[in-house]
C-alpha cells in the first residue's frame, strides 16, 4: 500500500480501464509467485547481492522512465485517442514494474523471507494460503485505486484528468531517478 510507482501507475492506467488494478496483480502474481518460491528454497541471499542489486536498479529506472515518457506523449494524443481502454498493459505493467523494483525484491529477500519461512513451518497450504492472502489484499486495494481513478476521471474532466496524469508521470520519472541514482551509489 506504500505510495510508489505501481501506485502511479494504477492510477494512470485505472482513469482508462477501471480493471487496471487487478490486471496489475495478475501480473505482479505472475512474478511474486516464482519468487516466493525461489526464496523458500533459499535464493534470497541472491537479492541482498550488490550486483544483482545495480543490475535491478538500472533496468527499473530505465524502464520507470520510459514509461514516464510515454504516459507524457499519450497524455499530447487526441481526446479520442486517449479513451480507448488498455487491455494488456495492466498485466504487462505488473510484471515489469515487479521484476525491475530493486525495493520489492529486497522486502522479498528480507521481511517477505520471514513471513515465507513462517508460513512453511505450519506447512505448505499455509505457505498456500499465505499468497492468496497477499495477493487478495494487493488486488482489494490496487482495484480501490483503479476503480476511484476510473470514476474520478469521468467526475473531474479531461482538464483536472491530464494534471493528475502529469503527477503521476512525474511521480514514476522520480522513482525511475532514484533508482538509477541509488544503483550509481552501489556502483562507487
Amino acid at each position: 500500500m506504500q505510495p510508489g510507482p505501481v501506485t502511479a501507475t494504477v492510477i494512470t492506467m485505472g482513469a482508462r480501464n477501471r480493471y487496471a488494478g487487478s490486471l496489475l496483480t495478475l501480473g505482479h502474481a505472475i512474478i511474486e509467485f516464482p519468487l516466493m518460491v525461489l526464496i523458500m528454497l533459499g535464493m534470497g541471499k541472491l537479492f541482498k547481492s550488490t550486483v544483482t542489486q545495480i543490475i535491478i536498479s538500472l533496468a527499473g529506472g530505465v524502464i520507470l522512465l520510459i514509461m514516464a515518457a510515454q504516459m507524457l506523449i499519450s497524455l499530447k494524443a487526441p481526446h479520442s485517442a486517449q479513451q480507448k481502454p488498455l487491455k494488456d498493459s495492466p498485466v504487462w505493467a505488473g510484471i515489469i514494474l515487479s521484476a525491475t523494483n530493486p525495493y520489492f525484491l529486497l522486502w522479498w529477500a528480507t521481511i517477505g523471507l520471514a513471513l515465507v519461512t513462517t508460513a512453511r513451518e505450519f506447512g505448505i497450504w499455509a505457505f498456500g494460503l499465505f499468497a492468496l492472502v497477499h495477493w487478495l489484499c494487493d488486488c482489494a486495494w490496487l482495484q480501490a485505486l483503479s476503480w476511484a481513478s476510473f470514476k474520478g476521471s469521468t467526475l473531474l474532466g479531461p482538464h483536472t484528468q491530464k494534471i493528475l496524469l502529469t503527477i503521476c508521470s512525474a511521480a514514476l520519472a522520480f522513482f525511475g531517478l532514484f533508482f538509477i541514482y541509488k544503483a550509481a551509489i552501489l556502483i562507487k
